[in-house]
C-alpha cells in the first residue's frame, strides 16, 4: 500500500456521568476511503471500566461493544466492494456521520469524541496501534504475561476474513430449543448455518482448561434437540505453557463429544479455514446468481 493513504479516526468514550464529564476510552473507529477501509476495535474486557465506575452493567457493556464493532466491520466490507465503482472523498466528517449511524448522539453513556486525521501505509495495522494507544495503554500492566482471550483468537481470524471480503456474510446466530439457547457471534448461512466459535485455552491451570471444555460441551448438549441445521467450527488456541498440553489434549477430547456437526480447527490452520469458507461462499453466491 502507498505510504500516503489518508485516514480519519474517532474514539468511543464511556461517560459514566454526563454531569461531571468523566470518561474512559473504550473503542476506536478508522476510515481510509482511498483504501476502501472502514473498521473499529472496541474493548470487550471491562476490568478498568468497572474499576473506575463500579455501577457498570458488565454483560450489557460487552454486548454493546461487540455490536458496534460488528456494525463497522459489515459496513467496511460493503465499502471495499463499492470502492472501484464509487470512490469516496476522504473527509473526517464522513466518519463522524458513519459513527453516528451506528451509535446516535444522545445522552447515553457511550459518546463519540472528535475526529482526528493522519497518514498510514496499512489502515488495519494503524487501527490496532490507535486502539493500543488510545484505549489499552492506561490499563494496569498484568503481573505475568498476557494470556490470549477468545476475542484475541477471533481478531486474528477476522483479518483473514477481511482480506477475502467475507466479513459481511457473517452475523450472530442463536441456536435454541424450548428452554435454552446458545448464541454464536460469527455465523453465515448457505442452507446450513456455519458457526465459527473462537476458543482460547491459553489459561493458567489445567483445571481451568478442562472446566472451559466441559462448559462448552454442556452448552451444546443443552440445545442438542434443536431443529436448526448448523455446523460448528471450534477455532482453538493452545496454552502458552507447554506443561499444560496434556490438559489441552483432554479438552479437545471433551469437545469431540459435542452432539452436533462439529470440527476442531487449530489456530495455526486459520488461513486454511478462511480459504475453505471463501470457496463455499463463492460457490453459494454463484449458485444464487444462476437461480435469479
Amino acid at each position: 500500500m502507498s505510504a500516503s493513504i489518508k485516514y480519519s479516526y474517532i474514539v468511543l468514550r464511556y461517560v459514566h456521568d454526563t454531569m461531571t464529564g468523566e470518561f474512559v476510552n473504550v473503542g476506536v473507529a478508522l476510515h481510509a476511503p482511498e483504501a476502501g477501509y472502514l473498521g473499529a476495535i472496541c474493548r470487550t474486557t471491562y476490568r478498568r471500566v468497572s474499576a473506575a465506575f463500579p455501577g457498570l452493567r458488565r454483560e450489557h457493556f460487552r454486548a454493546v461493544m461487540r455490536h458496534i464493532q460488528a456494525s463497522f466491520e459489515q459496513m467496511g466490507e460493503q465499502m471495499g466492494e463499492r470502492l472501484s465503482a464509487q470512490p469516496i472523498v476522504p473527509d473526517g466528517r464522513a466518519l463522524q456521520d458513519i459513527a453516528r449511524s451506528v451509535l446516535p448522539a444522545d445522552d447515553s453513556s457511550l459518546q463519540w469524541g472528535p475526529v482526528g486525521v493522519g497518514l498510514a501505509s496499512d489502515p488495519s495495522q494503524k487501527l490496532e496501534a490507535l486502539f493500543d494507544r488510545m484505549v489499552m495503554r492506561h490499563d494496569e500492566p498484568p503481573p505475568t504475561r498476557v494470556r490470549r482471550t477468545d476475542d484475541d483468537v477471533w481478531r486474528n481470524f477476522k483479518r483473514d476474513l477481511e482480506q477475502r471480503r467475507l466479513l459481511r456474510y457473517f452475523e450472530p446466530k442463536t441456536i435454541s430449543v424450548q428452554d435454552d439457547e446458545v448464541r454464536f457471534e460469527h455465523a453465515w448461512k448457505n442452507g446450513v448455518w456455519h458457526c465459527v466459535e473462537p476458543v482460547s485455552f491459553d489459561m493458567a491451570a489445567a483445571e481451568n482448561i478442562k472446566d472451559k471444555a466441559h462448559r462448552l460441551l454442556g452448552q451444546l448438549t443443552s440445545v442438542r434437540d434443536t431443529t436448526e441445521n448448523f455446523r460448528l467450527y471450534m477455532l482453538v488456541a493452545r496454552p502458552g505453557d507447554d506443561a499444560l498440553m496434556s490438559a489441552f489434549e483432554s479438552a479437545l477430547s471433551i469437545l469431540q463429544k459435542m452432539p452436533c456437526d462439529m470440527e476442531i480447527v487449530h489456530e495455526d490452520d486459520h488461513s486454511a479455514l478462511a480459504d475453505r469458507l471463501a470457496r463455499e461462499v463463492d460457490g453459494h453466491v454463484q449458485q444464487q446468481g444462476s437461480l435469479s
